[in-house]
């Protein structure tokens, strides 16, 4: 067992009351500076220990601290400046679930690490038969006396049992996903302290939020699908911090732009009698302070506020003091952003809006998985690394797939500038009434802890009907627990027997590969929860070589560069015109054996062309600022659609046989060939934002598509109608583009004088990329046959 000294910062500035004080100390806290690094680091060796191999090692597998992993202060929207980082080697211990404390601890484990992962040092699996057992010493110094002893766990999945000289503190936490502490004031004995922790997770086999958690070998293997290794255990960071015997809990902001002001709740233990002085400020400057009650909302007037955006993510610096009469017994240093998020109709169609104006959501599924450390980022460089590369690659949007992050996670959204889909953890049964009452609260707390972050714009309740139930009740509640945001009540509706609970502010499609055809409701803007999932996998860099699965394979770099751009400009040309808001791209990394990720699991490796993809995500999102109306045609109206290739402009669309094909026609052609060149343009089978071809001498037979071969036939029913339904887009020169309906990134193409659907990217013969743009772009022109 080691012994660890705690010690108070030794900059006695950072312990001064004054404005420019705690700013300072919000400043350094949020950078993870080397101040607050050294205020809470361990004093002794550690004892022999190592980390066991990982199956791939990230740039930061090797950059962990033995003693002192992620250093940093890790709660950045409540800051203080004395605290003390447990985090490193506790003894260990693995009895069955049932088990008391054992006698003696014989192995040792790197916090905050799951046990499952390598840089815990014990990377072995654990059941629900198992509990986890973790000990460890400290000693409070001198000048902590007089205050109350705050001991805080970012998350540990699941049920935690926190004792502190052999006494319990306080109830044991039920939870994976959310933070938790204990006032420990009463519980030590003033010289060394001893703290066991105790830890059991059914994992999958339980009731809990759950996320893609399953018990499996933690050794690479192949299959496991879109479920991955468990991670049980604590997983965040462990900390201690002084307090007054009165003070701050929480900070509760909601930016109200519409009157130039930011709602504050100041919350706290012990504060009866007190009220709270918050203080906005930015560099230095107050742009307004006010006192109010604490535990009820008051106003702090922001005058001409800075909005933050993705583009310009403008972060105030924000300071409460709990005043007892004119003394400031308690302070803490926040952040706050200033900006709102709504629902809207825009050019007649219901949009989501970023301080008032639609901006285009583009975004990744973010497992938020690690080869090193599973559910925990080896270090704070890490956890900043992923959320960076979705700026590199221009994505203003990330969607947090179904677990959530540390509160360091959202300020790197909030500081870079990221709209953050935040997923409440599913359950993989079906919940009986004592599991919903957790997974609710849980969810609450959840909320409460993350309610102030600028960056999260919609909450996700539940995802394919994993573990559903009460989705329209929950949507309701969540709406009016938070107000301020989005909220989503089911993602993907279409998929996999989930039931729409109908209400929320969105109605949320998968489709792979996608882009799909989600269109709003009168209530609810379109978005498009999961699409994509292009698979590469790369020599070198894979978790199980020879075991990864996508959603579609591309064999090479060219072509999944290609696909994934038609996607984009799909998206941006057929589908954003036609009402969809947002879309979630599978995924930004790869993940055990889905190779469906931009980069590779080791983050070793981007796959795709950063520039190229940067620009077809910047034109989605520049696109969206101006007019979104679709490109029309004449409708109810006789045309003839001419090849733009150049050295072919002579040919036109004709059936011959019941396909279609081009030939040259002219003013000498028989008539037969006219009529055959002749379409009348209608509003679509499917949707009549789009068009359908009907053939000028079979009245009742359309252009169609089947099996990306292009004929004129006639039928009937839902997949007729969207097989001879075409959406315009504008090409080159004033030609078309015309795009299948149900499959929006492929484009009516000759080739070899045969119609065919060709796609961006694809690998049969007629996605040819040679010469793609002018095949799939034709002239509008007057009727071969009037």
């Amino acid at each position: 067992m080691r012994r660890v000294s705690v010690r108070r910062s030794p900059f006695p500035w950072l312990r001064r009351r004054g404005r420019r004080a705690t700013t300072a100390l919000a400043a350094l806290a949020l950078l993870g500076g080397t101040v607050l690094t050294a205020a809470g680091s361990a004093g002794a060796a550690p004892r022999a220990w190592t980390p066991k191999p990982s199956p791939m090692t990230t740039p930061w597998t090797n950059q962990v601290p033995t003693d002192s992993p992620l250093p940093e202060y890790p709660r950045p929207q409540l800051t203080r400046p004395d605290w003390a980082n447990l985090n490193g080697i506790w003894d260990f211990a693995v009895t069955s679930a049932d088990a008391s404390q054992p006698a003696s601890f014989t192995e040792q484990i790197r916090v905050p690490f799951a046990a499952e992962s390598a840089l815990s040092g014990i990377q072995r699996r654990i059941t629900q038969s198992d509990k986890l057992w973790y000990k460890r010493t400290f000693t409070v110094p001198s000048n902590w006396n007089g205050r109350r002893v705050q001991l805080n766990f970012g998350a540990s999945d699941w049920r935690t049992t926190v004792r502190v000289n052999g006494r319990q503190a306080g109830a044991t936490h039920s939870g994976g996903f959310d933070a938790f502490s204990y006032d420990v004031t009463d519980l030590l004995n003033g010289g060394t302290n001893t703290i066991v922790v105790s830890v059991w997770d059914p994992t999958e086999t339980g009731g809990q939020a759950v996320g893609k958690q399953r018990i499996r070998d933690v050794a690479p293997h192949p299959g496991g699908g879109i479920f991955y290794t468990a991670a049980s255990g604590i997983w965040q960071t462990v900390w201690l911090e002084p307090t007054a015997p009165a003070h701050i809990t929480r900070l509760d902001m909601v930016p109200d732009l519409a009157n130039n002001r930011l709602k504050v709740t100041v919350r706290g233990a012990g504060t009866n009698g007190h009220q709270a002085r918050v203080t906005v400020s930015t560099g230095g400057t107050t742009v307004g302070t006010v006192t109010g009650p604490v535990g009820t909302e008051f106003t702090v007037p922001v005058p001409n506020p800075r909005l933050w955006t993705p583009e310009d993510p403008f972060l105030y610096d924000v300071k409460a003091d709990l005043l007892s009469g004119t003394t400031a017994v308690d302070y803490v240093g926040s952040y706050t952003g200033m900006r709102s998020i709504g629902i809207a109709r825009v050019d007649g169609v219901l949009r989501p809006v970023l301080n008032g104006r639609f901006v285009f959501q583009t975004g990744t599924l973010d497992q938020g998985y690690w080869p090193d450390g599973i559910y925990t980022a080896p270090t704070d460089a890490a956890l900043r690394h992923d959320l960076q590369k979705h700026k590199d690659l221009g994505f203003n949007m990330v969607r947090k797939h179904i677990k959530v992050e540390p509160q360091r996670w959202f300020y790197w959204a909030d500081r870079l500038g990221l709209l953050v889909w935040q997923d409440m953890p599913s359950m993989e049964h079906t919940p009986d009434a004592a599991a919903r009452t957790q997974w609710e609260a849980e969810y609450d707390r959840i909320i409460d802890q993350h309610r102030s972050s600028p960056s999260l714009v919609m909450w996700v309740n539940q995802n394919e009907g994993w573990g559903q139930y009460d989705q329209a009740r929950i949507a309701d509640e969540v709406k009016a627990y938070d107000p301020s945001r989005l909220v989503d009540n089911m993602s993907g509706v279409n998929c996999c027997g989930a039931v729409d609970g109908g209400n929320g502010d969105v109605v949320d499609h998968h489709v792979y590969v996608g882009p799909g055809t989600t269109v709003p409701s009168a209530t609810r803007a379109a978005v498009l929860g999961e699409f994509g999932g292009l698979g590469f996998k790369v020599a070198g860099h894979e978790w199980y070589p020879g075991g990864g699965f996508s959603y579609e394979d591309q064999p090479d770099l060219a072509h999944l560069n290609n696909r994934f751009v038609g996607l984009i400009d799909a998206i941006r040309e057929v589908r954003m015109p036609r009402g969809l808001s947002a879309s979630v791209y599978t995924e930004i990394t790869d993940v055990e054996n889905e190779a469906n990720g931009l980069l590779t699991y080791d983050r070793q490796v981007v796959k795709v062309d950063e520039a190229r993809v940067r620009a077809a995500n910047r034109a989605l999102i520049d696109a969206s600022r101006g007019s979104s109306a679709p490109s029309t045609l004449p409708a109810n109206q006789y045309k003839s659609l001419r090849v733009t290739t150049p050295g072919h402009t002579d040919r036109y669309v004709r059936h011959k046989d019941g396909a279609a094909f081009t030939e040259v026609v002219g003013s000498g052609s028989d008539a037969l060939l006219k009529n055959d060149a002749t379409w009348k343009i209608i509003p679509g089978l499917a949707n009549s934002s789009c068009y359908s071809f009907e053939s000028r001498n079979y009245p009742g037979e359309y252009l169609r598509h089947r099996e990306y071969r292009v004929y004129k036939e006639s039928g009937s029913g839902d997949l007729f109608r969207a097989d001879a339904t075409f959406c315009p887009v504008p090409g080159a020169n004033g030609g078309v583009r015309l795009s299948a309906y149900n499959y929006p990134e492929q484009y009516l193409r000759h080739f070899n004088a045969e119609l065919w659907l060709g796609t961006p990217g694809g690998t049969h013969a007629w996605d040819n990329p040679a010469l793609f743009t002018a095949d799939t772009t034709w002239a509008v022109e007057s009727p071969w046959a009037p």
